[in-house]
């Protein structure tokens, strides 16, 4: 967003001759020079000569020409004598505004609006100042501009901006609707209107506001990606070639073109996605663009081409556990257990806490014919989560494999309680296994 700050007209400021009473002189002179066109009276026909007038219109010739720093030094002086001009604390406020000495600025904006808390500009000012650094503080003078410019939009944004940022989405969506309904053209607040209202999770709202912006403006980047995540989240069709015309008008947005891969992959329009993937990167990084072409080519059950994708991704990032976790379970699947569990031992070095890999390590020490191995794994699994009908009926069946006879009678006639005959095939072979282990046992006696 881009700052705008405004410059108040020059009012005709100036020292209080002796002879008039300085509150009567103050009046009169204001009056004039909020009324311009009035003729002002005859006795002050002449311009009245003084040095501090002087110092108040050299920074006005500075200022005028964008000489900030200049501005300055006459601008103190002339405070130096006459602390309670607010009109002097603005100026010098716009010229450090124009420093970006914002701290300085910040100061004198705040003395400003003490001094004449209804000068617009002055609080317009020092909320834009405010905004980027503290949003929050920014609330205030925003609102008191708001109140002080009713006819203007543009306040109104603002204090919509700060209030968003301050984490206030209600308070934002109120003030981004009072003056798109003041100026229904302003693009700007249309499109933060509909990004407020995808925060508070009303896409559909959030459409309505993209579409009445891409009215306006038909190649807005903002509208455009607005709604196409809108229609994403409202789970409508159409979000595909949303997204697609998106990406048209922004090409480099990896995170969107990342989203319409899968939802092509969703649709299973495997070829198109393929293809957005062989793109040019455009700034994306390489390894993003790995990662959907494996998602993809595992959507075809191409499989070794996808092993082959995730080594390249692996060789870029070859810390990234989901990486190796992704490979370990394709060697899985393709019965290469060796392969299996080198790739899934890394994962879970990498990312100890995550069950999947460890649920995957263990069914590839399983199906390998590595049964203790499977039931350390299992003991590691059961601590992370608490293990259902399944779990009981592969560890009956490794203890079995080991000749563990009381455990695998255990394990099998767990499975039979958790699993109320769910899996018959498997309800038949626990009961047959436990028909002979039974008399296994009390051979053993």
């Amino acid at each position: 967003m881009r700052k705008r700050f405004q410059r108040r007209m020059p009012l005709a400021l100036f020292i209080l001759l002796p002879a008039v009473p300085p509150a009567a002189m103050a009046v009169r002179n204001l009056e004039q020079a909020q009324n311009p066109s009035s003729k002002p009276p005859q006795a002050r026909a002449q311009k009245v000569q003084n040095p501090l007038n002087d110092l108040l219109d050299e920074a006005e010739a500075a200022l005028d020409k964008n000489n900030f720093e200049a501005a300055i030094l006459p601008l103190q002086k002339f405070l130096a004598e006459k602390p309670d001009v607010a009109f002097a604390h603005f100026q010098l406020a716009y010229a450090y505004t124009g420093l970006n000495r914002t701290e300085e600025a910040q100061s004198e904006y705040e003395r400003c609006v003490a001094l004449d808390p209804k000068m617009a500009e002055a609080q317009l000012n020092l909320g834009i100042l405010l905004l980027e650094r503290e949003p929050t503080a920014a609330v205030v003078p925003l609102g008191k501009a708001v109140e002080l410019l009713p006819s203007q939009s543009r306040p109104r944004f603002l204090l919509g901006v700060a209030r968003e940022r301050a984490g206030d989405l209600a308070g934002a969506a109120e003030s981004f609707e009072s003056a798109a309904h003041l100026n229904a053209g302003d693009i700007e607040a249309l499109n933060h209107l509909g990004g407020v209202y995808l925060q508070l999770k009303k896409p559909a709202d959030a459409e309505k506001k993209f579409r009445a912006a891409l009215e306006v403006q038909p190649k807005s980047t903002m509208a455009l990606r607005g709604l196409a995540l809108s229609l994403d989240l409202e789970g409508k069709p159409e979000a595909v070639e949303a997204y697609r015309i998106y990406l048209a008008v922004e090409p480099r947005d990896s995170a969107m073109r990342a989203r319409f891969v899968q939802l092509l992959v969703a649709n299973k329009q495997f070829d198109e996605a393929l293809a957005e993937t062989e793109k040019p990167a455009s700034g994306e990084p390489a390894l993003n663009a790995l990662r959907l072409r494996a998602d993809i080519l595992i959507g075809q059950n191409k499989l070794d081409e996808a092993i082959q994708t995730l080594k390249q991704a692996i060789a870029l990032a070859p810390q990234d556990a989901q990486l190796h976790g992704g490979l370990g379970r394709l060697y899985l699947q393709k019965r290469e257990f060796a392969d299996a569990e080198r790739e899934l031992k890394i994962a879970v070095q990498l990312d100890k806490g995550n069950v999947l890999y460890w649920k995957d390590l263990t069914a590839t020490f399983y199906q390998g014919g590595n049964y203790a191995a499977a039931l350390a794994g299992y003991d590691v699994v059961d601590k992370m989560e608490k293990p259902g009908a399944g779990v009981w009926f592969i560890r009956a069946l490794c203890y079995d494999k080991l000749n563990q006879v009381q455990p695998a009678l255990d394990a099998y006639r767990k499975f039979l309680d958790l699993d109320g005959n769910q899996h018959p095939d498997q309800v038949w072979q626990a009961n047959q296994r436990i028909h002979v282990l039974e008399k296994r046992a009390e051979k053993k006696k």
